[in-house]
């Protein structure tokens, strides 16, 4: 990857930042949002069926006018948050974005006093592309306010927890940590010192730890300010919207329910011990007592070095994705030949992994640092899988009809990561590579199953300590989030003193007005689980269920979607029989010692 710059093609939105476009296209959305503001300001609630239609299949048209000067921006600013033209542009497209929600903010609220006076509209044949989306209306609409209170929210997020958000991003990408790489002292960018997380030598990966975690505790009082700031403000807003807990805002976004969720998370508190069986499995493969926590998502030592190229990796994924279905490969194909990836690593790229869609282009955006690592290879098969369910939607579904909640949307990405298990299972050729796929399937579903479970507890002590009055300074904080953990790890894990600052880096944490970010993908990957366990069962006559499924977009509820399928999310002992495919794996391994 050093010799390889991999990076994306972004010209089938703009020719770049200096491109004439941009300010045409953000005056002719103006002059849009001017003319619907016109025609419907006020009138909403007195639409027919028919002139309800035409309002949406408007707001449809204006959105597509938009959005790409939207994912352009936010796309150039991802891949180089330095430069002071990305920059530049990434302020104008949100000082604009904010300027068009503060105007056409009477749209949502008039939208939803008319579904609620006349809730029969919901169920009219002439709106029966909408029916969803216009039940998800109704249930948003006991929590909107009057249009000065929301325009004022608005105002108030763009230089407010906006910002604290942007703080924490921008403070993680421009500094240089100093790591000891096999000896050697280097200065390296945080997306190459976090790379050095998976290293297989464990002196290299305790320092990248050290040095990424106790520069974050340095200036842990900033972080704490920021999301004790964040906190307390949803605290507010969440009041005035008169929402029964911070949580219910997330419920309502992921259509789904308190009940489903809570019998989720009290699922797999109770198979924690399977994990941390599975972890006490691993220590004895890496031949130490205790796993220390740089140790977790490690590599067993004394196997033989995998990297993989950029290439090596297009093929295998691109294998297991065309197993399953030839035309289900399809999206993964345009991906690489269109150019939409930018995998390699570098100072101002943010960090992480994420998959924008495209929806005029019928396509979508993959960001990823690639540093040719079997994670990194199951990364790219996990964003690709983002990328194949907006292939499906967009072909398949109106704008309107594209917002799919969380819940939902790691369906492909997760199922991605099964084919291509599935295929490098088959492939392997010793006992030991047997061993090291197994322990890294089990370390990738053990963090977002169970990890990520004690990350919602978290947020959940963060508002029970302000309903208690608690101050959460940096030591606060820092036990709530230790105190979480250990309901995960108990004393299957050591960890270093540095890695109670840990939460600091998280950005879902500091999303503004978007809570309890977490246990969507605890859903995801317990549904999925399900989901593959009935394609292993029914082989080609599933392929058109799944591509069903991802076709629906938003048009139905997750329960729905799970019916297409042949699965109930809401019955009982529906998350228990998913968990056994968890412990299936740690039990494969278990037959490989």
């Amino acid at each position: 990857m050093a010799s390889q710059q991999v990076t994306w093609d972004l010209s089938g939105l703009f020719l770049g930042i200096a491109d004439p476009k941009i300010s045409q296209t953000i005056a002719q959305a103006a002059a849009c949002a001017d003319m619907f503001e016109g025609k419907y300001r006020g009138k909403i609630a007195g639409l027919s069926a028919e002139g309800l239609l035409g309002c949406l299949r408007e707001v449809e048209a204006f959105d597509a006018k938009f959005s790409d000067v939207s994912l352009f921006s936010s796309l150039s600013f991802a891949a180089d948050m330095t430069q002071p033209e990305t920059q530049a542009l990434n302020d104008r497209v949100s000082k604009f974005e904010a300027k068009l929600a503060k105007q056409l903010a009477f749209y949502s609220l008039e939208l939803g006093e008319l579904v609620k006076a006349k809730p029969q509209l919901i169920d009219d044949p002439a709106l029966a592309n909408y029916r969803h989306m216009l039940q998800r209306v109704l249930r948003r609409v006991e929590h909107q306010l009057s249009e000065v209170e929301e325009q004022l929210i608005i105002e108030k997020d763009q230089f407010g927890v906006n910002s604290w958000e942007e703080l924490q991003s921008k403070w993680l990408n421009t500094r240089l940590y100093e790591v000891t790489v096999l000896g050697e002292k280097k200065t390296l960018s945080y997306g190459e010192a976090n790379g050095l997380f998976s290293h297989r030598d464990r002196a290299t990966r305790e320092s990248a730890n050290r040095a990424i975690y106790g520069l974050l505790g340095r200036d842990g009082e900033i972080f704490a300010t920021a999301l004790r700031s964040i906190c307390n403000d949803w605290v507010t807003v969440s009041k005035r919207r008169k929402y029964a807990s911070p949580m219910e805002a997330s419920l309502i976004s992921n259509d789904t329910q308190q009940s489903i969720i809570d019998n989720l998370l009290g699922t797999i508190e109770k198979g924690a011990a399977i994990y941390r069986r599975y972890l006490k499995l691993k220590a004895k493969l890496m031949d130490v007592q205790v796993l220390a926590n740089y140790d977790i998502t490690a590599p067993l030592p004394n196997m033989p070095e995998q990297k993989f190229s950029y290439p090596q990796a297009q093929t295998i994924i691109t294998d297991a994705y065309n197993r399953f279905d030839h035309q289900y490969v399809e999206a993964v194909k345009e991906m690489f030949q269109k150019r939409h990836i930018d995998a390699s690593p570098r100072f101002g790229k943010r960090n992480g992994a994420f998959c924008a869609g495209y929806y005029n282009g019928k396509s979508a955006y993959i960001l990823q640092s690639f540093n040719g690592t079997l994670g990194d290879v199951f990364t790219l098969a996990h964003e690709l899988g983002h990328a194949t369910h907006d292939w499906y939607m967009s072909r398949n579904q109106t704008r309107l009809n594209i917002s799919v909640p969380s819940i939902v949307a790691e369906t492909a990405s997760i199922f991605g990561e099964l084919l291509l298990t599935d295929l490098m299972l088959k492939d392997t050729k010793t006992n030991a590579e047997q061993k090291a796929l197994l322990c890294l399937v089990l370390d990738e579903a053990g963090m977002t199953t169970f990890q990520v479970t004690a990350r919602v507890w978290f947020e959940q002590a963060l508002y029970e300590s302000i309903k208690e009055e608690e101050f959460l300074d940096y030591p606060t904080i820092c036990s709530h989030w230790t105190q979480a953990r250990n309901r995960i790890f108990g004393d299957a894990v050591e960890w270093l003193p540095e890695m109670e600052a840990e939460w600091t880096m998280k950005p879902h944490y500091y999303m503004a007005n978007y809570r309890f970010y977490n246990y969507p993908y605890v859903y995801a990957q317990m549904f999925v689980y399900a989901l593959y366990e009935r394609y292993l069962e029914e082989k080609t006559k599933f392929v058109p269920k799944l591509a069903g499924l991802l076709s629906a977009g938003s048009s139905k509820s997750p329960r729905e979607l799970g019916e297409i399928v042949g699965l109930d999310v809401a019955t009982p002992n529906f998350w228990r029989e998913s968990l056994k495919v968890f412990e299936r794996f740690v039990t494969n391994l278990e037959k490989t010692v």
